[in-house]
């Protein structure tokens, strides 16, 4: 429990910074709370019961000082997905709220055992082109999924097609509120805007108190405004979520995937956040920190929630020196709904989509995208297929692509490695890639071979398919020197292919050399053919097997 380590060596002096950063951080925490339950398809109440206890506990058990924990907008739809087809057809609130409830558990248990395990870098299934693929399409979905609400009506479509058909067939039947889009869209124009311009004016504080004063001034609630009303007063109990057995399986399957986004956006939250105080970075710890988040929250009628890095900002930004900030801004939660319940009773439902669209117009990375397209395009496509995985398959399917992309991506680089040719370059020391140097020479009758990486199973018939194209496509070679120093691994099938490509090409009169191999491949490669010295020689520079080729 690194919390109570804090708090034994807390000092004084850090109060009034704590206590500023967390009245700060609360201005933010109460709108978003409710905003992401509704995007997960739950009553508002339950953000705030969320956002209490998921503080609370990490404070407890999580190693960052900094990081500020709570409902997120990229979980949202994956909760909305993994307990919408489990709710009866008349979508009993009561049984959603036990449903997420109990998938907020299940993370919670998930993400302890991982730490436990020390089991953090399964974050890493997540490469980068992925995760901005997958954010991406999630910020298209989670923006048609808000845009009935921000036009003052609703539908019952499911899925990024059916939603945009929905809408657009509900402005056409004329369902559109007025007076809802106007201040939907305002209140988007006032966020972006002092977002942009006064950045260190808390914007959604300020969106919230306008919009409540002009839903009671014109009394817009009884113009069509749907608005939040009177939230129940006191504080939640400690509750097993009760569902049905038969619920576990599914609930099962969308908690590994919420688990997976929460451990990768939490270790790269926090990460970036220790890099700028110059922390050391914990993660498994981070992992059971968050697991204990997610349980508490669970327990008390709450959803699974993840790192928030545009909390965590605030929160630095107002000076925040411990987590004593994140239990200042769960303790002033509570006095709310203790002491005035009905103090929000006139937001309105358009100002909480507007809220959720301009957090997830920071989910999208355009730019994120354009550079893959510019550096690495073949991580742009696997970047492109997770979007349209996330838009067109639902949430879940595209967490599951965007995993299995990157790992295919791995399985690629692995079956087919970048390997080239070397040669001498005038003017210039050592040998060098000849797609980079096409002048490039090598001695008459030489061919030097370079292979980026282990040699593998998955890869060894490329390798001796490649060697024969070179050869084939170069007369009068009698040499060939493989430059081996990026092959740091080689498997028995990889052995026994090296052992009968050096045959064939001694029937051939080339004769097959490594260079630079490491002593410990080496070794395992004598291992695995113990007469792989009678079939080729092994020289600890290129430049010495050239010499010695020359000596022939």
């Amino acid at each position: 429990m690194p919390g109570i380590a804090v708090l034994r060596s807390y000092q004084r002096s850090s109060l009034p910074r704590d206590l500023i950063a967390g009245l700060v951080l609360t201005t933010l925490l109460v709108p978003q709370g409710m905003a992401y339950a509704e995007l997960a398809g739950l009553p508002t109440i339950t953000g705030l019961y969320t956002t209490m206890l998921c503080l609370v506990a990490y404070a407890i058990f999580g190693p960052s000082r900094i990081l500020v924990l709570g409902p997120d907008s990229s979980l949202g739809p994956m909760i909305a997905a993994s307990i919408l087809p489990l709710i009866a057809a008349n979508g009993d609130p009561e049984q959603a709220v036990a449903l997420a409830s109990m998938l907020a558990i299940i993370v919670g248990v998930i993400t302890i055992g991982v730490g436990i395990a020390r089991l953090g870098f399964v974050a890493d299934l997540l490469s980068k082109p992925a995760q901005i693929g997958y954010l991406t399409g999630l910020a298209a979905t989670i923006f048609i999924g808000q845009l009935p609400k921000l036009f003052g009506f609703s539908t019952d479509a499911d899925g990024f097609i059916p939603e945009i058909r929905a809408f657009l067939h509900g402005v056409a039947d004329g369902k559109t509120v007025p007076a809802a889009l106007i201040l939907g869209v305002s209140g988007m124009v006032l966020i972006l805007a002092l977002q942009h311009w006064l950045p260190t004016v808390p914007s959604l504080l300020v969106t919230v108190i306008a919009s409540i004063v002009v839903v009671w001034a014109f009394s817009l609630a009884d113009h069509g405004v749907s608005v939040v009303g009177v939230l129940p007063r006191g504080l939640p109990v400690p509750t097993l979520p009760d569902v049905s057995w038969s619920d576990l399986p599914p609930l099962l399957g969308g908690a590994a995937g919420i688990a997976l986004v929460a451990l990768t956006d939490t270790i790269s939250t926090s990460t970036a956040f220790a890099a700028k105080r110059k922390d050391v970075v914990d993660s498994n710890q981070e992992m059971i920190g968050i697991g204990a988040a997610n349980v508490a929250a669970g327990l008390f009628q709450g959803f699974p929630v993840s790192t928030s890095g545009s909390r965590t900002a605030v929160a630095e930004r107002a000076g925040a020196r411990t987590q004593v900030t994140g239990l200042v801004g769960a303790a002033l939660v509570a006095l709310m709904l203790v002491l005035v319940p009905g103090l929000l009773r006139n937001l309105a439902q358009p100002i909480l989509a507007a809220i959720v669209i301009t957090a997830s117009m920071s989910l999208a990375d355009v730019p994120g995208l354009h550079r893959l397209w510019r550096v690495r395009r073949m991580e742009f496509w696997v970047a492109l297929v997770a979007v349209l995985g996330v838009a067109l398959l639902g949430v879940l399917a595209g967490i599951g692509i965007a995993v299995g992309l990157s790992i295919l991506n791995v399985f690629r680089r692995a079956w087919w490695p970048y390997s080239t040719t070397l040669g001498e370059v005038p003017e210039l020391d050592g040998l060098h890639d000849v797609h980079s140097y096409p002048d490039a020479f090598t001695p008459p009758g030489v061919l030097i071979y370079r292979f980026d990486a282990p040699l593998i199973f998955a890869n060894s018939r490329s390798f001796t398919e490649t060697i024969r194209g070179l050869l084939r496509e170069s007369a009068g070679i009698h040499h060939l020197i493989v430059a081996a120093g990026a092959i740091n691994d080689i498997d028995i099938t990889a052995a026994d292919t090296i052992a009968g490509l050096a045959q064939e090409l001694r029937a051939q009169g080339v004769a097959m050399d490594f260079a630079e191999l490491k002593d410990p491949v080496r070794s395992k490669l004598r291992r695995g053919v113990p007469n792989i010295d009678e079939l080729t020689r092994f020289y600890p520079t290129i430049e010495s097997a050239i010499e010695a080729t020359a000596a022939v």
